[in-house]
């Protein structure tokens, strides 16, 4: 396999990379000539111990000694942008190349899994569990993509060209690539961000979960026809309803991005139809497909004349059409048109769910406006002197809301709209359309009662309640908490009512990012499987359903890496109706932005879901033992993180030496980079999204990997190294764990920023992350019994070293222009600019550094 890579990935890199040389752009040849000398002269400087600032500027004065300082930086902006092109080809190689390196029917498939399952006489309970389960990936519109739409455009068209191996394709789309920019101007807006992942949706998702469901029950014998679950494969959107903590979405926006969706669904059904209707030919059946495409066609256009209200309307018109093929024409290319229907039942009206998502701290804001509107300031004072029985039992027997134009601020208007606007999707796109409201920050059955109430006054009255409520649950304490919280849910006889009218079943989400944020990486994920295992427990005493939803990024610090692993080895003791997460920015392009590797991730975590089910092990059972070796480690690490966290140069840190106050100026995302306006930087405003990305700027990490080497040696020392290596070996859990730190530890690059041991403000705080990086570095090797990071998984640390030699000069760049800053002691435009500009490059190298 590492031939394989080498051959096609390696190797077509150094020969396409030199086209960039014969490109007709303004000293394109001067700059690529030059960059490979800065880039060995940054390898061997950091060799020698030289800091980025000695390397430039060395480098300087070997090849532009007579040349002033802004000819200088006019240079370095050139490789910037060089290599930012130099990544993207990269990125394109990899694509062409996916299948030959990642076997698409192998291990971790369905293609392989339905063959073990035939041959372990377990077809029909594989079929079993297929008719009750499902995966969904929920897109978000968090900034991390830092390719604009044109670009991604490119990178797909390109992908394409290497595939064929045709040079004058490839040339042309690398001069295209040359004068495209790689900076949007301007913040996308919400409905801007969402019209980008809608392009996903039609021409990645749609083929992809079609192929796949058609490909599995085809494989299982099982007529498309008769499959009684749709909702197998399915997709989630929050751009345009994801309002915590983004100003910028307002009700109005999310009618917009709903409309779009629908929009998006029936240009895949118009283009589908067209197709089928050419080969579809037949008496009493064309004329049915005549009116079904001349239906789309004017529900998608908005033309007079018979429209389509709901996939229901449409599926009728189908199902005529089928009738006809069976009684009239012997079933002929039948399978042609039921392929077609089942895309209906999968994707209906609404292409993708929206989620409607607020901050619980709104919510108590906006109940108190509501209380002082309607009873006066007395009875919100009383309210306040309430517990959280008496707070809930008020708002409970709240039945009537105030006029919205009634309460004074205009947030609180908004939000009462917002919730109206569930409404407007429901009727349009149908009940899928948006069915859940989350609350993030969810620390109390009060903050879940509070939504319920809102959405039953304005949704419902008198009726049932057609939406879930989503408790979002992320801090370590909140965790902990979260198996009380619901189960005093689960006993209030309104909210019970509610869960029977859906089905008995509860969807909690669980975040990775915050609560890697707020406690460390070991303790964040211990917390959220015991949180799970708890929260299952619960659930099964009380007769619910349990479904968990996975707020998840793309590195290891926010819940990434290989997913798959971790699916698989969640066990018995987690429920497993559901495998729900979202995914983001660079994950979406890198993993799931083209048919084949989507269709690939997809199936992974299917078949995940299948093998824990079908296969468990103790692999994927952690004894008694197993639980208390990790909740010691745990422990150690939080403390350890915890000492880091509170030290009083960590804010000052990420605020004045990393690039984390640049991400705002990025134009990469509509949200702030915090929470709050204004002000002080804080810990708790800090949204995960920059503070990961800032450490990986830095090429530091942390948040992937500190506090483990500290647990593992404080293991040692207690005499439990052993157990500590026979837990990797015997817990895919575990195993995991450690493997995904090791791509943290991979992608960080310390000698890059060891000038600043010398600085008298954060010398000692850099030499605390260092140490922990070389103890975790030393300890995980020995744990996992290798002599390399990633030792296990070739691929990926080719991948990472080759992608990490690429940018290496960036680093450079970047830390040259934070040193000089440091140095002098006052901003600096020019190296502001400088540092603004390398961070693209380095964060779309890395792919899931955010």
């Amino acid at each position: 396999m590492a031939n394989i890579y080498e051959t096609e990935v390696a190797k077509r890199f150094t020969i396409y990379n030199s086209l960039f040389l014969d490109l007709p752009f303004d000293q394109i040849y001067r700059t690529g000539t030059l960059l490979p000398i800065l880039s060995e002269a940054c390898q061997n400087g950091f060799q020698k111990n030289q800091s980025p600032k000695e390397i430039i500027q060395q480098f300087f004065e070997e090849l532009m000694g007579d040349k002033p300082e802004k000819d200088r930086h006019d240079l370095l902006f050139k490789m910037v942008q060089y290599i930012e092109r130099q990544v993207v080809l990269f990125d394109s190689i990899e694509d062409a190349a996916y299948e030959k390196f990642n076997d698409i029917k192998g291990k971790g498939t369905m293609t392989a899994l339905i063959a073990r399952a035939e041959n372990d006489h377990k077809k029909e309970e594989l079929i079993e569990k297929l008719k009750n389960f499902s995966v969904r990936l929920t897109l978000t519109a968090h900034p991390t993509q830092f390719y604009p739409g044109n670009v991604l455009a490119i990178i797909t068209d390109l992908e394409q060209a290497i595939r064929k191996n045709d040079l004058g394709d490839i040339d042309l789309l690398l001069r295209q690539l040359g004068k495209t920019a790689f900076i949007n101007k301007e913040k996308p807006s919400p409905y801007e961000e969402a019209v980008s992942l809608t392009w996903f949706l039609e021409y990645v998702f749609y083929p992809s979960i079609s192929d796949i469901m058609i490909r599995i029950l085809n494989q299982l014998g099982i007529q498309l026809h008769d499959w009684e679950n749709p909702n197998l494969l399915k997709v989630g959107f929050w751009p345009g309803g994801d309002r915590d903590g983004n100003p910028y979405v307002t009700h109005d926006i999310t009618k917009k991005v709903a409309d779009k969706l629908q929009n998006s669904i029936l240009k895949c059904y118009y283009r589908d139809i067209r197709k089928i209707r050419r080969r579809l030919t037949f008496s009493n059946v064309e004329t049915h497909l005549i009116t079904a495409e001349r239906g789309i066609y004017n529900t998608l256009f908005g033309v007079s004349g018979e429209v389509f209200h709901s996939k229901d309307d449409l599926l009728a018109v189908l199902y005529k059409a089928r009738k006809g093929i069976i009684e009239d024409h012997g079933g002929l290319s039948l399978e042609l048109l039921d392929e077609f229907i089942l895309k209906v039942r999968v994707f209906g009206f609404h292409f993708a769910s929206m989620d409607v998502r607020q901050d619980s701290r709104k919510h108590d804001s906006l109940w108190d406006a509501i209380i002082a509107t309607s009873e006066g300031e007395a009875a919100l004072a009383s309210y306040h002197e309430s517990d959280e029985e008496g707070k809930i039992e008020k708002i409970l027997a709240t039945d009537k809301l105030p006029a919205i134009d009634t309460l004074e601020d205009s947030f609180h208007r908004e939000m009462l709209q917002s919730i109206e606007s569930i409404a407007y999707i429901q009727k349009g796109n149908g009940p899928m359309g948006c069915h859940r409201y989350i609350i993030s920050n969810n620390q109390s059955a009060l903050h879940v009662l509070e939504v319920f109430q809102l959405n039953k006054l304005l949704l419902a009255r008198g009726g049932d309640l057609f939406l879930d409520i989503v408790p979002l649950f992320e801090t370590i304490d909140d965790l902990a908490a979260a198996p009380g919280v619901m189960k005093s849910l689960y006993h209030n006889p309104v909210y019970r009512d509610h869960l029977t009218h859906r089905g008995n079943k509860q969807t909690i989400m669980l975040g990775f990012s915050d609560g890697t944020k707020d406690g460390g990486y070991i303790r964040a994920n211990w917390s959220i499987l015991r949180a799970k295992e708890e929260l299952t427990r619960v659930a099964r005493e009380e007769g619910i359903d349990v479904i968990f939803f996975d707020g998840r990024g793309g590195p290891p610090a926010r819940g990434g890496g290989n997913t798959h692993n971790f699916y698989a080895s969640l066990g018995p003791n987690v429920e497993n109706r559901e495998i729900q997460i979202t995914i983001q920015g660079q994950t979406i392009s890198a993993n799931y932005g083209k048919p084949v590797s989507c269709s690939y991730n997809l199936e992974q975590l299917l078949s995940a879901g299948m093998e824990s089910h079908l296969y468990p092990s103790s692999e994927n059972s952690l004894t008694e033992t197993q639980k208390e070796l990790i909740e010691e480690m745990a422990g150690i690490s939080y403390n350890a993180y915890k000492e880091l966290k509170n030290h009083p140069q960590f804010v000052p840190y990420l605020e004045k030496v990393t690039p984390l106050k640049f991400f705002g100026m990025t134009n990469i995302g509509s949200r702030p980079v915090k929470r709050s306006k204004g002000g002080s930087m804080k810990f708790e405003d800090l949204r995960a999204i920059p503070f990961v990305g800032a450490w990986a700027q830095m090429k530091q990490n942390i948040p992937g990997f500190f506090g483990v080497g500290k647990a593992i040696e404080e293991m040692e020392k207690r005499g439990k190294l052993k157990e500590v290596q026979q837990l990797y070996k015997d817990s895919l859990f575990f195993r995991s764990l450690l493997g995904n730190s090791m791509q943290s530890l991979a992608k960080a690059f310390y000698p890059a920023t060891a000038y600043l041991k010398n600085d008298e403000q954060f010398g000692g705080f850099w030499e605390l992350m260092y140490g922990e990086y070389q103890l975790s570095y030393e300890k995980i090797l020995q744990v996992a019994g290798m002599n390399s990071l990633l030792e296990d998984s070739p691929l990926s640390k080719d991948s990472i070293g080759i992608r990490e030699r690429i940018v290496l000069p960036l680093i450079t760049i970047q830390q040259y222009a934070i040193q000089t800053i440091l140095e002098k002691g006052k901003e600096d435009t020019a190296l502001q600019k400088l540092i603004l500009r390398t961070m693209f490059g380095i964060i779309n190298a890395a792919r899931n550094a955010a």
